[in-house]
C-alpha cells in the first residue's frame, strides 16, 4: 500500500481531462489486459497458523525491529501501532489457499508479491563475490520456499510479478533503532551507506534471479522509493513512518535518493545478467521494472502564479526528479532542478509499475519552507492532507507518465481502498477507478494491467492491522487465519470474467462525469 503523501491537503479532482459531453467511458478493457492482485512479503507472510515461529517469523529485517521495539512504540512521534506481527495473515504457510482464491475464485492471471532480502541473506554478504560464495551464506531453505510459491502460482495460471525490495532491509544493512537515535553515529546506515548498499543489493538481485529465473520472468527492483525517503528522512507522520524515521534530514534526503536511483540501475543489470530462464516461453528471460507511486499535482488557484509554480515544484520533487533518474538517466543529485545525464543509469526500464492512491492540490508561499532541501521548495508542506476520494487522478497519473516518458509500458501495480469493511465505499472505489483506467487506455495510454491492493487484509506497516485493504477479510485474532470473501471481491471477479465493468455496477457506482 502506498501512503506516501505525508504532506497532503484538500484535494480536488482534475478538470483538464473533461470531454465536451462529460460522458464516462463504458469500462471495457483490451483482450490481453492483465488482471491481478498484489501483496508484500513483510505485510502478509508472518502469523502462520501452524508453522513454528522459526519457519514463519522473519526477525532479520529493519522493519521487524521498527514495529516491535518497545522503546520505539512508546516514543511519541513514531506513530507505531504496537500490533504484534502474529496478526499477519500467514501467507508464508497459506500461500496455496491464497493462490486458489486469486486464480480460481477471482479468475486472475497474475500475482504480485515480494521476496524478503533478510530471508535470503540473514547474514552479511559484504566481501563475498560469486554465486558459490553467496550460496554458502544464503538461506537455501528460504530460496526453496520461494520456488515452491512461484511454482504454485504458475500451476494455477498466475504469472509471478516479484518485487525484490519492498521497503525492508536486512538488519546487517540497516540499524533502524540506532539510526533513529543517532543518524550521524549509527552503523550500518542503510541507504546512507551508498557504495555498500548499491553493491550488496545488486548482488542479492543477481543471486535471486539466478536461482529463480526459471520460474520468474517479471521482476521489480524497488517499490515506491520516494515513500522510503519521505517517511524515513523528510517528514515521518501518522500516515507513514519508515525507518529510521527522522525529520528534515535534508542532506540525507539527497543521498538516499541518489543511492536508490543507482541501486535500481545496478539491480536491473544484475537481473538481466543472471536470469537466463524463460519461464513463460515468450522468448524473453526477464523483464525488469520499478514501482512508483505517481502523485498528480494541481495548483489550488490556477490563476495564482505562485500556486502554479508550487504545483510544478511538488510535481518535480515528488515524481519527476526520481523518475527522470531511473528512466532517462538524468540524475539531479542536488535536487535543484539541474540534472546530469549518466549513461550508466539510462535505458534500464522495461516497464513502469504505477501505484495510485491520491492527487494533491498545492498552495504556494512566497518563501521556501524547506530552503536547505532545494530551491524548488517554494510551498508550505504543512497545509496538505491526504484525500483518497480522487478517482480521476488515476487517469492523470497514467497520462502524466505517458506524456513525460513516451513508449514506456505501464501496469497499475497497486490501487486499493483502505476501509474494505465499508462495503459500498469499496465497491464504488473499484468501479470509479477502473472507469478512469479504461478511459486512459481509450485515450492512448499503454496500460497493460491492473493489480488490486490487496488480496487479503495485511499488516499495514506502522498502522498494523488498523487498515483493511483486502478483497478477502482476515481476523487477526483467528488462529486459523481464514479468509472471508467480501462483496468487492465478487465485483472484481465479475469485472475480470467479462473484461469490462458490468452495466449494473456502472449504473450503481460510476460517477456521471469526468470531473467534479
Amino acid at each position: 500500500m502506498a501512503l506516501i503523501l505525508l504532506l497532503a491537503m484538500a484535494v480536488s479532482l482534475f478538470t483538464a481531462c473533461s470531454d465536451d459531453d462529460g460522458a464516462p467511458p463504458e469500462g471495457a478493457f483490451p483482450a490481453d489486459f492483465l488482471w491481478g492482485a498484489a501483496v508484500a512479503g513483510f505485510q502478509v507472510d508472518m502469523g502462520c497458523p501452524t508453522l513454528d515461529a522459526s519457519q514463519c517469523l522473519d526477525t532479520g529485517s529493519d522493519w521487524y525491529v521498527w514495529v516491535t521495539d518497545p522503546q520505539l512504540i512508546a516514543e511519541d512521534g513514531n506513530h507505531l501501532s504496537g500490533d504484534p506481527l502474529s496478526y499477519s495473515p500467514g501467507h508464508w504457510e497459506l500461500y496455496e489457499t491464497d493462490y486458489d482464491l486469486a486464480a480460481g475464485n477471482l479468475g486472475l492471471k497474475a500475482f504480485r508479491t515480494s521476496i524478503e532480502w533478510s530471508r535470503i541473506f540473514p547474514e552479511s554478504t559484504v566481501g563475498l563475490e560469486g554465486h558459490d560464495e553467496l550460496t554458502a551464506v544464503a538461506n537455501m531453505d528460504a530460496v526453496a520456499h520461494y520456488r515452491a510459491m512461484f511454482e504454485a502460482m504458475r500451476a494455477r495460471g498466475l504469472e509471478p510479478y516479484v518485487t525484490l525490495h519492498h521497503y525492508t532491509l536486512p538488519r546487517w544493512m540497516h540499524d533502524a533503532v540506532g539510526c533513529h537515535l543517532d543518524l550521524d553515529g549509527c552503523s550500518p546506515r542503510g541507504w546512507l551507506d551508498r557504495e555498500t548498499i548499491v553493491r550488496e543489493i545488486a548482488k542479492y538481485a543477481g543471486f535471486v534471479a539466478a536461482e529463480l529465473g526459471d520460474v520468474v520472468d517479471q521482476w521489480i527492483t524497488q517499490n515506491e522509493p520516494f515513500a522510503v525517503i519521505l517517511g524515513g528522512y523528510l517528514l515521518p507522520s501518522e500516515d507513514r513512518t519508515n525507518p529510521p524515521g527522522v525529520a528534515m534530514a535534508f542532506e540525507e534526503v539527497r543521498q538516499v535518493a541518489t543511492a536508490m536511483i543507482e541501486a535500481h540501475a545496478r539491480m536491473y543489470d544484475a537481473v538481466w545478467a543472471a536470469d537466463v530462464g524463460d519461464a513463460d516461453g515468450d522468448g524473453e528471460a526477464a523483464q525488469v521494472g520499478l514501482v512508483f507511486s505517481v502523485v498528480p499535482t494541481q495548483p489550488m488557484d490556477p490563476a495564482k502564479e505562485l500556486d502554479v509554480l508550487a504545483a510544478e515544484n511538488v510535481l518535480y520533487l515528488y515524481n519527476l526528479a526520481f523518475l527522470n533518474g531511473v528512466i532517462l538517466g538524468d540524475l539531479d543529485e542536488d535536487l535543484d532542478g539541474v540534472a546530469e545525464h549518466r549513461e550508466d543509469l539510462a535505458g534500464r526500464m522495461d516497464w513502469l509499475g504505477v501505484n495510485y492512491y491520491s492527487v494533491v492540490v498545492v498552495e504556494g508561499r512566497s518563501y521556501a519552507v524547506l530552503p536547505d532541501l532545494s530551491e524548488l521548495a517554494t510551498f508550505d508542506p504543512f497545509t496538505f492532507r491526504l484525500d483518497w476520494d480522487a478517482p480521476s487522478g488515476i487517469y492523470e497519473a497514467l497520462v502524466l507518465v505517458r506524456d513525460r516518458y513516451p513508449d514506456l509500458p505501464m501496469i497499475i501495480t497497486e490501487n486499493g481502498f483502505g476501509d474494505a469493511e465499508d462495503t459500498e465505499g469499496a465497491r464504488k472505489f473499484l468501479v470509479e477507478h477502473l472507469t478512469w483506467v479504461s478511459r486512459a487506455i481509450q485515450d492512448g495510454v499503454d496500460c497493460r494491467g491492473y493489480f488490486y491492493w490487496s488480496l487479503m487484509d495485511n499488516y499495514e506497516w506502522n498502522h498494523g492491522f488498523a487498515m483493511r485493504f483486502g478483497l478477502y477479510g482476515v481476523d487477526p485474532l483467528d488462529p486459523a487465519k481464514e479468509r472471508t470473501v467480501r462483496p468487492i471481491a465478487q465485483d472484481y471477479a465479475r469485472i475480470v470474467a467479462g473484461n469490462r465493468i458490468p452495466a449494473d455496477l456502472r449504473e450503481a457506482y460510476q460517477s456521471g462525469g469526468r470531473s467534479r
